[in-house]
């Protein structure tokens, strides 16, 4: 099994529009953080796409994936949801719509905002393209399988909005959790590889501090855990320097390889 990290950056993205901050002006690129999304591979071949964040396209084109079997998303947060049409390149050569796997509320966002997408009467001009998929509802805690990959959608806190994290084997990846509850926990056991949020050092009403990402990393007891949607508050080697053994920040373009279970 692969783990690609396409994007590990906060909402605003590192650097940051108009900030000269010691972080957003380093010349370490693994500083230069884009919005979060990853790939994952199995051992068969499938290619699971979790988000389609805005840079999407430049994303894919940076680490040289060009096809993917399905698209996980996580909630509906524009950070995780707004490159959706970057996926036009991936669905006119497959021939046939992406399936997608969602909660009931992301779905709801994702047809209002992109109606083109999902509404069988819309047709294109000759010409043009669309991205083509498939809604395919999904109740956390109640696994799925794409292609014979089994996905088991884990729920976490964060704020109003719906959210859930994906377990595929010895994998799991979470992002914008505030913590994890029992349940959560319980769902985790015996993953290899967690990939957990840690927005900052301070307390924040919706995401996990990175104080408290350690304590639940630890928790888990993964052999490795990987922090995203990191903000600019951090340099990546600093950060790597200070996490304890087994923890260590992502970076755009990392990835990551295990044994499948």
């Amino acid at each position: 099994m692969r783990l690609t990290f396409l994007g590990t950056g906060t909402s605003f993205g590192v650097p940051q529009v108009g900030c000269e901050c010691a972080v957003c002006t380093s010349t370490d690129p693994r500083d230069r953080r884009t919005r979060c999304g990853v790939v994952i591979e199995a051992a068969n071949g499938t290619r699971l796409l979790v988000d389609t964040p805005p840079e999407l396209r430049l994303q894919l084109v940076a680490v040289g994936i060009a096809t993917v079997d399905a698209v996980l998303f996580t909630h509906e947060h524009a950070d995780h949801i707004h490159g959706i049409d970057d996926l036009r390149a991936i669905t006119i050569r497959r021939g046939a719509p992406l399936p997608f796997y969602a909660e009931p509320p992301t779905f709801a966002t994702l047809q209002a905002r992109f109606p083109y997408i999902f509404d069988a009467a819309f047709r294109p001009l000759p010409g043009t393209t669309r991205p083509e998929g498939v809604l395919h509802p999904i109740t956390p805690g109640t696994a799925f399988r794409v292609n014979g990959t089994s996905v088991l959608p884990i729920a976490v806190p964060h704020g109003r909005a719906s959210v859930v994290g994906f377990r595929v084997g010895n994998l799991a990846y979470i992002t914008d959790a505030k913590t994890l509850p029992d349940e959560a926990l319980a769902s985790l056991v015996g993953v290899q590889v967690l990939v957990l949020n840690a927005l900052l050092r301070t307390p924040h009403p919706t995401h996990l501090s990175i104080a408290e990402a350690v304590d639940m990393a630890q928790r888990v007891g993964a052999a490795r855990t990987y922090f995203t949607h990191l903000t600019h508050d951090n340099f990546h080697a600093q950060l790597a320097a200070e996490l304890p053994p087994g923890i260590a920040p992502a970076h755009d373009g990392l990835v990551v390889d295990l044994p499948e279970p």
